[in-house]
């Protein structure tokens, strides 16, 4: 069990990381990000997230390591996925390049926001009803299901919702309405990321970490990425397995908890955290490999 002190301490680390990309995104608020900033800040920041997952044992548990591991890749996942939007949003409202960083921040700013409002909820609702875990696998499954679905247009079409069109009638700026589409957005992805952690650990610590290392440092890989929107195109479809392989194992586990062991006399398997976070790194290896080698002579490269 953690202490006040490891969750004050966690939390003021996060936070000065945060208001530290806030201070820098102000600052160059006017002035575009080259790729090598880009790459430089990105590998900070992923470092600190492994580092971190390797220290984690020394206030933790080597379990809990495991887990935010699992987690972090999950979310991160999830999160570059959320990226790809963000550019087609960006791209379809015609923001300027040097006013981007602020956006961007801000946007992720409300999804840490969004985020730490619906964690302490999913907990609450796993704590007292454990049959929520049906509900959430299902989910899982759905949301799969409609990813895999997705033709390579529907991912390259972003609509404007009735919020967007309103706002714009009432004559509210570019900006502003940047930062409802993605703060709209990020409510819509949080719906899937939430369930998806808490498929994968309990520990209100590890989903709230997870969720803010996955994050941190969003607005540098928006850049980053940019320029291979068009080459992982296998993104999408990798990531409904993991949805729905996280939404199996939830199901999976809520059937141990109701002392429900075989269906039909099969035996339902414990998919272990090992399994878990192995799955869902080979995923993600597999995606990201077959993406590029499928896109490497199509004219999409980087130049």
């Amino acid at each position: 069990m953690l202490s006040t002190a490891d969750w004050v301490l966690t939390i003021g680390f996060l936070l000065l990381i945060v208001g530290l990309d806030l201070g820098v995104a102000i600052w160059r608020r006017h002035k575009e990000t080259s790729m090598l900033e880009a790459s430089i800040w990105t590998g900070v920041y992923l470092s600190m997230a492994l580092v971190f997952g390797a220290l984690l044992p020394h206030w933790a548990s080597s379990q809990g390591q495991k887990e935010f591991f699992a987690g972090w890749l999950t979310e991160y996942a999830l999160s570059v996925d959320n990226i790809f939007v963000f550019i087609i949003i960006l791209a379809a409202l015609r923001i300027e390049k040097n006013k981007q960083q602020l956006v961007l921040l801000l946007g992720i700013l409300l999804t840490i926001a969004i985020r730490g409002l619906l964690i302490p909820l999913g907990a609450a609702l796993i704590s007292k009803f454990s049959s929520i875990f049906f509900l959430f696998g299902a989910f899982l499954i759905y949301t799969a299901y409609k990813l895999a679905k997705e033709s390579d247009a529907e991912e390259d079409e972003w609509k404007e919702g009735k919020v967007v069109k309103a706002l714009k009638k009432r004559g509210v700026g570019t900006f502003a309405i940047a930062l409802v589409s993605l703060g709209l957005t990020n409510l819509v992805f949080s719906l899937d990321s939430i369930p998806a952690i808490f498929g994968l650990t309990k520990d209100p610590y590890i989903v709230t970490t997870a969720n803010v290392f996955a994050l941190m440092g969003l607005r540098q890989l928006y850049f980053l990425l940019e320029g291979l929107l068009t080459r992982l195109v296998f993104l999408s479809k990798g990531l409904s397995i993991i949805l729905g392989f996280i939404g199996i194992k939830m199901i999976f586990e809520a059937l141990h908890g109701i002392d429900i062991d075989q269906v039909l006399g099969v035996h339902i398997p414990e998919i272990s955290l090992e399994v878990s976070l192995g799955t869902i790194i080979g995923i993600l290896i597999i995606t990201t490999v077959a993406s590029l080698t499928a896109t490497r002579n199509d004219g999409s490269e980087i130049l």
